[in-house]
């Protein structure tokens, strides 16, 4: 597997963990919904991010999903969360994936950091304990981490630490970052890759801006990859109409605390998963809730056909 660089483009869709009745992770469902999301259009994978409840993993069960995910991928890109509190279990799980082939890590800041120079400070940690060789998406998502990267904060460290290549965006308002990056490079600043986030609730906007595609997860990932061919080709209209199509369901998740319960009970409705369970702490659909869903995805079915 070749390793992640700056000019990486179109759609690393998030994948989610399965998990069986009893919290164990579903293993064959795992193999199924990686089959999945490459069948609809992904260019690449990321696993183990936030919406993979990465946090409920042991550092073992992190370590055996990305092997397994690795081995099914059969070459395609696999970026694999490591963000954790400290340093050392960065380093351990980050060799133990890079070592199973995957394309880079994922990391972002911990609550804890507080100021530009701790910020600017903490990637360059990162990056000296994974290692010179290693392939470095920084995901900025100040609604999660509470951490602020400013646009001047978020250029040093592009400046001073070269494996920064990719920037997982989903700060919110954040289109003017990337407008903001991308004068940079235009005045001289080494381009990396800006891939996008947040549910993909401002895709078509975000591509305007010059974002290299996305890096969401979604229960229809063709949407994603459709959004992101089309915009490549200029087709902005085409784009805008097929997103609006599912518009409805994407705003629908992005409920905090109930967002990755609807995405997996799509990703189960479609089969690609054996069950939309959250492992604990997390609830699935209540069913006023399920029966909301199924409402949208029943609207969401006619507007595609009125579309085609």
């Amino acid at each position: 597997m070749s390793l992640l660089a700056s000019d990486a483009r179109g759609v690393f869709v998030i994948s989610v963990t399965p998990f069986t009745q009893t919290g164990a992770v579903d293993w064959d469902s795992l193999d199924r919904v990686v089959d999945f999301y490459f069948e609809k259009g992904a260019d690449g994978l990321t696993i183990l991010g936030m919406m993979g409840e990465a946090p409920k993993l042991t550092q073992a069960e992190s370590r055996a999903v990305a092997e397994r995910v690795i081995r099914r991928a059969a070459g395609r890109p696999v970026v694999v969360g490591v963000s954790a509190s400290g340093l050392a279990a960065i380093g351990e799980l980050g060799k133990a994936v890079m070592d199973a082939g995957a394309a880079g890590c994922m990391v972002t800041t911990p609550g804890s950091l507080k100021t530009d120079p701790q910020i600017h400070g903490y990637f360059g940690q990162v990056a000296r304990t994974l290692g010179d060789q290693v392939p470095i998406v920084l995901q900025d998502f100040p609604l999660a981490t509470g951490v602020q990267i400013s646009d001047d904060v978020l250029g040093r460290i592009i400046d001073d630490v070269p494996q920064v290549v990719m920037l997982k965006h989903e700060d919110w308002p954040g289109l003017s970052k990337i407008s903001t990056l991308r004068a940079a490079e235009a005045r001289g600043r080494r381009r990396i890759s800006i891939l996008c986030g947040n549910g993909g609730v401002f895709l078509p906007e975000e591509m305007a801006r010059g974002a290299d595609g996305a890096m969401t997860g979604f229960g229809y990932p063709e949407m994603l990859a459709d959004v992101v061919r089309l915009a490549d080709i200029g087709d902005m209209d085409r784009a805008q109409d097929i997103f609006d199509a599912y518009l409805p369901l994407v705003r629908y998740e992005q409920q905090p605390g109930a967002g990755l319960a609807v995405r997996k009970y799509v990703l189960a409705r479609r089969g690609a998963l054996a069950s939309a369970n959250l492992r604990a702490p997390g609830a699935g659909l209540t069913p006023e809730a399920t029966a909301e869903v199924e409402r949208l995805l029943a609207r969401q079915e006619k507007r595609l056909k009125e579309l085609n």
